[in-house]
């Protein structure tokens, strides 16, 4: 019976992992999938229209799908709200999908949280008539130095740029006024060459059609105004050219029209998609999408092909699946230390390793999506730091078969990825890679080897919190169980010190060829130093007796407060070469942290006759 159950379990969790595979669906018959998979050039790379709309959603209001409460209970995929960004931008400016919660930046934009959705999410419409001050308070934030700001500077210019953010979405593909911009387009293929002889005409006072210059007048300065405030690069290029710096904003490449005497055809293509869903017209829309998708396939399928991964990457999931995956084996893994023990931690463990290959397989798409080892900023580290820390947890459970593996993974695999997706927040998290971090094989060795020092830390210090708990708080805890844990912490503090050695030794030559010193006292540099000094402090304290088990545990709790500063704390700081890691959005729940470690150390030491788990300890 347990084996029927243990293989339900496991089927349960891969239908779903799967269940993210299923494509986007309209119910009105559009055809969403094939839409989110065409290819655009933001931030620097090809990527597709579906992590555009995700990133936005994220940055704008911190969740990937958008939907507002009764009475006007609005729902929208990631790409039917793009959809309505780009072509009807009457309807997006009353979605409410901006996320303030400062009270002083409401208060600039004459809001109360009552005004919004959930009382923290607003329209850009009901911020419209007071823009300009928050321009003007963001101004003057924006001329003091970040590390300076307080938070009301950091908020107004948050909200600021998502604004502008949100702007340049609406000006990516067609004139965001509700004209009809394809019967203009249209109308402007036919009297181009006229309508372009008329205005010379008029600049010299010769005769000509008034009307037909006004028209060509009228039609630049709205393609000017679209150059002007559009960021994407959506269109490309029609020139022997075809690399990626050559893709087009739809602004320019209409502008060009002047000159070429041809409307841009992919220009024209999209404004006919906009007003297919203007129009509700699935049909249209459908055809055209897969007319387009066709045309593509010539000189850029690869791209076509790299952002329809890209897209199923996104849809599917993997992170946000495998983080519901540990919470449920960590739940399975504590209730074991209750009840029906075995067979508990035998499907926890099962979900913990399920979890794992989905995580091993979404970091495996992000480094061929990006060329890149997976280590390349803040949020990469979080997704591999997990990934470390529970595979070591999957070989402890493989060997001791007790369970503790299974919490420790399902904890820290939930943890890393919580904050994976908190930084998430921030913007495309595939982005260009920064110039100081641009070596393959620096970020394939030291970052790798420094980030797997930094698991393993981790790992150390969960474990021993698992002791304390346990033992503190639980009669679970036997000495059979105590002991193992002894070992096991002994176990990954020696590995985090050999990695940690090793990835700050090759860190400091890195640093010698790029910038000419081994050493500098920089604050990243002091971090990874840290953890090296603490593991060996650890160890020491171990080998010359001067702390017994529960000593070994306190400290290697306090290499969790070690390991978090030196991997987020040094980023706050703002300062020294590895400042382009700048963030300082996540302090206070650093500071949570720190003062949770430190609540756990105190409970450590509480006289250990108190603990309830006392007698079994005893009775060995």
């Amino acid at each position: 019976m347990i084996r029927i159950y243990s293989i339900s379990v496991l089927a349960a969790g891969i239908l779903y992992l799967l269940a993210g595979l299923r494509p986007e669906s309209s119910d009105a018959g559009f055809d969403l999938d094939g839409f989110a998979r065409l290819p655009v050039v933001a931030d620097g790379r090809i990527k597709p229209m579906d992590t555009v709309a995700r990133t936005h959603l994220l940055t704008l209001q911190g969740r990937q799908r958008f939907k507002t409460e009764a009475p006007t209970e609005i729902k929208r995929t990631p790409t039917e709200w793009l959809l309505d960004v780009f072509y009807r931008a009457e309807l997006a400016d009353d979605y409410r999908h901006f996320e303030i919660v400062h009270p002083g930046v409401l208060d600039v934009l004459g809001l109360t949280p009552e005004d919004g959705d959930g009382k923290k999410r607003f329209s850009y419409n009901q911020m419209a008539d007071h823009l300009e001050e928050l321009d003007r308070q963001a101004t003057m934030a924006q001329g003091i130095e970040a590390p300076a700001r307080d938070v009301f500077q950091r908020a107004v210019l948050q909200t600021r740029n998502r604004i502008i953010a949100y702007q340049q979405l609406k000006h990516s593909l067609v004139v965001p006024d509700g004209r009809n911009f394809l019967s203009q387009l249209q109308q402007l293929q036919d009297e181009l060459p006229a309508g372009v002889e008329a205005v010379r005409a008029r600049s010299s006072d010769a005769d000509h059609d008034d009307a037909l210059a006004n028209r060509m007048i009228d039609a630049g300065q709205a393609f000017m105004q679209l150059d002007q405030y559009a960021a994407m690069l959506p269109l490309p290029p029609l020139g022997e050219d075809k690399s990626d710096l050559a893709w087009q904003k739809t602004g320019r490449a209409l502008l060009g029209a002047f000159q070429t005497g041809m409307v841009n055809p992919y220009a024209l293509t999209y404004a006919a998609m906009g007003q297919a869903w203007r129009d509700q017209d699935a049909e249209t829309f459908n055809k055209l999408v897969e007319l387009y998708s066709a045309q593509l396939q010539g000189d850029f399928g690869d791209r076509l092909r790299k952002t329809s991964i890209e897209a199923t990457f996104n849809q599917a999931e993997p992170f946000y699946r495998s983080s519901v995956l540990y919470v449920v084996a960590f739940l399975m893994a504590i209730i074991s230390w209750l009840v029906w023990t075995r067979p508990l931690q035998k499907y926890g463990a099962q979900l913990v390793a399920l979890a794992w290959v989905a995580t091993t397989i979404g970091i495996a798409i992000r480094m061929w999506l990006e060329g890149r080892p997976p280590v390349t900023n803040l949020y990469s580290s979080a997704l591999f730091v997990g990934w470390g820390a529970v595979g070591l947890c999957l070989i402890l459970e493989r060997i001791y078969r007790n369970g503790i593996g299974t919490t420790a993974g399902g904890l820290i695999g939930f943890g890393t990825l919580l904050i994976a997706h908190h930084l998430s927040l921030q913007g495309d998290t595939l982005e260009m890679m920064r110039a100081v971090l641009d070596s393959n094989f620096w970020l394939a060795t030291h970052v790798i080897i420094i980030t797997i020092g930094y698991s393993a830390t981790f790992l150390a210090g969960f474990l021993a919190l698992i002791y304390v708990v346990r033992g503190v708080f639980t009669k679970s805890l036997d000495k059979a169980t105590a002991d193992a844990l002894s070992r096991m912490v002994y176990g990954i503090v020696c590995f985090a010190t050999l990695f940690s050695l090793v990835g700050t030794i090759l860190g400091g030559i890195w640093a010698d060829q790029s910038w000419g010193r081994f050493w500098g006292w920089d604050p990243k540099e002091n971090g990874a130093l840290l953890i090296v000094i603490w593991n060996a402090i650890v160890l020491h304290a171990r080998w010359g007796g001067i702390a017994r088990t529960r000593g070994i545990m306190a400290l290697a709790v306090f290499g969790n407060i070690v390991t978090s500063w030196s991997w987020f704390g040094t980023n706050m700081l703002g300062v020294g070469l590895h400042s382009y890691g700048f963030m300082d959005a996540a302090f206070w729940s650093l500071v949570a942290f720190v003062l949770s470690q430190l609540v756990l150390i105190a409970v450590a030491y509480v006289p250990a006759a108190k603990w309830r788990s006392a007698d079994r300890l005893a009775r060995g």
